[in-house]
């Protein structure tokens, strides 16, 4: 082979491995994504900074300034365009209602101080707050706490026909929530029972449903049905009124022991 043959193949295997190289190089170099800047209209909203459970009195440390879409927000979310004066006047408010850290804060979460206490605030229009005696047999074993629903049973005495006397049984109210166990008007992180030295549960009811369950205090036991949670939709949103009181009704069982009428016990 000729000399000049020589330093052509040369000259050829040198330019094609560098341009293999030189394609290796650009084919396995990773790919810049390219970030389009999109204008979003947005506004700054306020939001809790930490926690806020019910019933805890804010400060000005409470809250911080969030950027938020504008066309996500709520009239009654608390905006920048509201003035740097927001945050000061929200000061000293109590929580009708738990907050979470970063939701942005509303207006009827909050209620100044003087406008009620707290359980007055989170009670609903129209609804009267009306506590009763409990003790660990009459309130499922201490196991009902706020904002569960129960059922309202009344245990009374009745004088028969014959002179004597039975136990009756009547369910007053179905769906009725409990607003308190006690002083706690809110279910603590891991508590799984009320408080051993409560006695009392505040309920929800209507003003004439309140007037009832007092009447049913002073006739006789109260007793509470713990709900499940899978029942609380199926009856409608409020408690709902079983029976009339002032009506002679009962089913209650006369138990004869060897002929000697004995003590009567409700059933329902």
């Amino acid at each position: 082979m000729k000399r000049a043959q020589l330093i052509g193949i040369s000259v050829a295997g040198c330019a094609g491995l560098l341009s293999f190289f030189l394609m290796k190089g650009i084919l396995g170099k990773p790919q810049t994504a390219k970030q389009i800047p999109v204008q979003v209209n947005a506004t700054e909203v306020l939001v809790a900074r930490a926690d806020i459970p019910l019933g805890q009195i804010v400060d000005d440390n409470s809250f911080r300034w969030q950027t938020w879409p504008a066309d996500a927000t709520s009239p009654n979310f608390v905006t920048r365009a509201a003035g740097d004066s927001a945050i000061g006047n929200l000061s000293g408010s109590i929580a009708r209602a738990p907050i979470l850290a970063g939701e942005p804060v509303t207006r009827p979460k909050l209620i100044k101080a003087g406008d009620g206490g707290v359980l007055a605030a989170i009670l609903p229009g129209g609804m009267r707050a009306i506590s009763t005696k409990i003790k660990e047999e009459t309130a499922a074993g201490r196991l009902i706490l706020p904002n569960d629903h129960v059922d309202v049973i009344l245990i009374r005495r009745m004088r028969n026909r014959s002179g004597g006397e039975d136990y009756v049984s009547d369910t007053l109210f179905r769906n009725v929530r409990v607003l308190a166990v006690g002083q706690q008007i809110e279910t603590k992180e891991g508590k799984k029972a009320a408080e051993g030295a409560a006695n009392t549960a505040t309920l929800e009811l209507t003003p004439r449903q309140a007037e009832l369950l007092a009447l049913a205090n002073s006739m006789g036991d109260i007793s509470l049905s713990l709900r499940s949670v899978a029942d609380l939709n199926k009856e409608g949103a409020g408690p709902t009124a079983e029976n009339d009181l002032n009506k002679d009704r009962g089913n209650a069982i006369r138990i004869l022991r060897y002929g000697v009428k004995s003590r009567a016990y409700g059933v329902n």
